[in-house]
């Protein structure tokens, strides 16, 4: 027989998610928000999934809106369990995804006396979250307004927002005879179709400067896969005049575009950079992981910096001058229609260019013994079609940047704010959503960072983590700093670890590479179905990685 929540605070919040269509909570065990597990565990509607830890929880919800895009829901007791959502909603803050955080809380004559599992919760959230909906108990008129708001900002602008749920004891009575009703009210939900067009005259001000610039660049940053927007980017290659710069995790592959930045960028000299500076430089999309290019036209700055958003337009640059207020497709569906091609050897010199970058890239690679670098080049070249792929932050997410990759791949990775916290919880969560198989390739610090994602009941078993075990953080080898210290330890951290018990704690299949014969034979079975998901774990040599690495920009 199910149950419902007596309290009433508690029924308004689980009706308010279904009415503004989520779908999915995600829970975390504790006895404050126990009126809120009963009530969205028996809701008919609304999808429940428990994860204990609270951190590893919020970026699996993250994982899982990443892939629907709509809000899910994350529900917690009182106290320090809140707090440790805070990575996750930092991360969806900056990376647009809707998150909705329903933390349960203390009345407040309970705060600060001393009463266990509580602290300060208003607000707690603020510096990163859209709306913080500070709900009192009793008080239900009140409430509806605050939660309606809650949920149309997430709906609307794409990000988390905080509603915080006061409730005194008794804690679990329940009632067998509430009904769920759907409310008759229709939700708002703005989509692109609702988006108001620029004004021509205003946009013609712009094409017209377009028009008559010979050197333009377009960088796209972290980006969702779409069929459009690669078909428009089709159309603006065809300018000579336009360079278009893109990433990994931009997600609109094309042979005529700049797709490896740090490749190109990084052996010029003085003068070729400034040879190649744009007079204007037009980009959408998220965070860009190239740091050579932020510092490229930091350097040498573009006379005009256009931005297409519809929420912000983030100044990476230090020149932004304009801020298009739409979506990338809505904006180039008018500009397109006041441009035209401008004659220019910019594009043709710079392609050329790239071309031999590929060729000394290709020489370079069949010279390299056992390595990060060569592990990358096998594992990107032998990922099936058309199956997601998850990359951690640190050298994970800059070693793919250095090869072409399968257009039919979509790639993702925690960009926000580019921290290794969560990065297995979100591949679950993405592995969890997806139809598709998930391929989640990690190095060994972030892995073990988070290893308590792999505590959770809801992986598939076509879920794949490729595990790049260099023994300690590679990436603080490569740069300048750490070595320079008489404290790189603290920097690299050392370590023996490896997976093998976590696999057989969490019932994953466990299979080791060690050499490039290795790695070759394992990955041919590595993707195919299995009653298991699987970690492969690849060990390399740590004082070859970074030589290796350092090597192969010199001989670009």
């Amino acid at each position: 027989m199910q149950e419902f929540p007596k309290k009433k605070i508690a029924q308004d919040v689980v009706l308010s998610c279904e009415k503004y269509g989520i779908q999915t909570a995600v829970i975390s065990p504790g006895s404050r928000n126990a009126a809120l597990t009963i009530g969205f565990s028996n809701h008919p509607k609304i999808e429940t999934l428990s994860v204990v830890d609270e951190r590893c929880a919020s970026f699996f919800a993250l994982g899982i809106s990443q892939q629907n895009k709509r809000p899910v829901a994350i529900v917690c007791t009182s106290g320090s369990a809140l707090l440790n959502y805070y990575p996750a909603v930092a991360e969806a803050y900056y990376n647009n995804i809707p998150l909705v955080v329903i933390s349960a809380d203390r009345p407040k004559h309970l705060i600060d006396i001393a009463d266990g599992q509580t602290i300060r919760q208003e607000n707690v959230l603020e510096k990163h979250i859209l709306f913080s909906a500070n709900l009192i108990e009793k008080e239900p008129t009140t409430n509806k307004v605050l939660l309606e708001k809650a949920l149309q900002t997430a709906l609307d602008k794409k990000g988390p927002v905080h509603i915080n749920v006061p409730m005194d004891e008794p804690l679990y009575e329940t009632i067998s005879d509430f009904n769920y009703v759907e409310s008759s009210d229709e939700i708002y939900q703005k989509s692109l179709e609702d988006e108001l067009y620029l004004e021509v005259s205003y946009l013609d001000k712009f094409a017209q400067k377009w028009n008559k610039a010979k050197k333009k660049i377009v960088l796209i940053g972290q980006n969702e896969p779409s069929e459009l927007l690669s078909i428009q980017m089709e159309k603006m290659i065809k300018d000579p005049s336009v360079l278009v710069f893109t990433e990994t995790t931009s997600n609109i592959p094309n042979s005529k575009f700049i797709n490896s930045i740090d490749k190109l960028i990084a052996p010029l000299k003085e003068a070729e950079l400034e040879d190649l500076a744009p007079e204007i430089l037009l980009s959408f999309g998220g965070m860009v992981v190239s740091k050579k290019v932020k510092q490229f036209l930091r350097k040498h700055k573009p006379l005009e910096h256009w931005h297409i958003s519809r929420k912000n337009a983030p100044n990476t640059f230090h020149c932004l001058t304009n801020h298009f207020e739409i979506s990338p497709t809505n904006f180039f569906s008018q500009f397109f229609f006041l441009t035209e091609d401008a004659k220019s050897d910019y594009q043709e010199k710079w392609l050329s260019i790239k071309d031999k970058r590929k060729e000394n890239h290709e020489i370079y690679m069949n010279s390299i013994p056992f390595s990060d670098m060569k592990v990358f080049e096998a594992i990107l070249e032998t990922i099936p079609d058309n199956l997601n792929v998850q990359l951690s932050n640190s050298s994970v997410i800059r070693y793919t940047q250095l090869f072409d990759v399968n257009k039919t791949l979509h790639f993702y990775c925690n960009r926000g704010t580019s921290g290794i916290e969560g990065s297995t919880s979100t591949a679950v969560g993405a592995a969890y959503a997806s139809e598709k198989q998930t391929i989640f390739i990690t190095g060994d610090v972030s892995f073990f960072y988070d290893s308590n994602g792999l505590w959770n009941a809801n992986i598939p078993r076509n879920f794949r983590i490729i595990l790049i075990n260099n023994a300690g953080g590679g990436i603080f080898k490569f740069i300048p700093g750490p070595s320079q210290t008489n404290a790189e330890d603290y920097f690299v951290t050392p370590h023996n670890l490896t997976a093998e018990q976590l696999a057989k704690m969490y019932d994953f299949s466990y299979h080791t590479a060690k050499s490039l014969k290795e790695l070759n034979t394992e990955l041919q079975e590595f993707y195919k179905e299995s009653e298991q998901p699987k970690i492969l774990e690849i060990f390399t040599p740590s004082d070859e990685n970074d030589k290796v690495l350092k090597s192969y920009f010199k001989n670009l």
